[in-house]
């Protein structure tokens, strides 16, 4: 009789390769297609992790409550929330929802990250939400960093968030600690060399 080894990560916890698909499959319906499972998220994001579970299951992708308990906990980038019997992504929806985010005074600077192909755009037009519903800043440059590298070599621009929020423009910091705003004019961005 063949059994199965003990994973090293022992044997009541997801493995990566599962922990990365369950965010990703968590990410694309909570935050962009909640329609191909059939859910319907509240006015502020929200949906039952019961339905949530059970529209996987029924669309072939069983998430346990460990499973889901354990990919809030553990990502890195803290991309959702559970609260009681709810589930809702963080921030980075394209799907109409209003996150409730009072508004907040950010700090002096804050950091964008992007690649060098982007950047005669922003140059012209600033920073813009595209198919989000907010520009994400982040409180530093490493995870400007962390984030420009998701679509190749990262450039970092700094952003007056300071000088933007004395001129009338709002902000939000999502649970997760990204700064949100519904755009960014050129005139308050400093890019790499200047």
């Amino acid at each position: 009789m063949n059994a199965r080894p003990e994973r090293p990560d022992g044997p009541d916890e997801p493995d990566e390769r599962r922990t990365v698909k369950v965010s990703k499959y968590l990410s694309k319906h909570l935050r962009h297609q909640p329609e191909r499972l059939g859910i319907v998220l509240d006015e502020n994001g929200w949906v039952a992790v019961d339905e949530l579970m059970r529209a996987a299951a029924e669309h072939g992708f069983r998430i346990t409550r460990a499973e889901l308990d354990h990919v809030v906990a553990v990502n890195d980038k803290q991309r959702f929330t559970i609260d009681g019997t709810r589930i809702r992504a963080n921030q980075g929806h394209s799907v109409e929802v209003d996150l409730d985010l009072p508004p907040a005074e950010p700090p002096a600077y804050l950091y964008h990250g992007t690649v060098a192909r982007s950047l005669d755009a922003i140059r012209a037009e600033g920073l813009r939400a595209m198919n989000r519903h907010h520009v994400h800043l982040s409180p530093d440059r490493e995870t400007a960093t962390r984030v420009g590298a998701r679509r190749g070599r990262p450039v970092v621009l700094s952003v007056h968030a300071g000088a933007m929020y004395e001129a009338g423009h709002l902000f939000h910091v999502s649970a997760n600690g990204v700064w949100l705003a519904a755009a960014v004019p050129p005139e308050f961005l400093r890019f790499p060399g200047r």
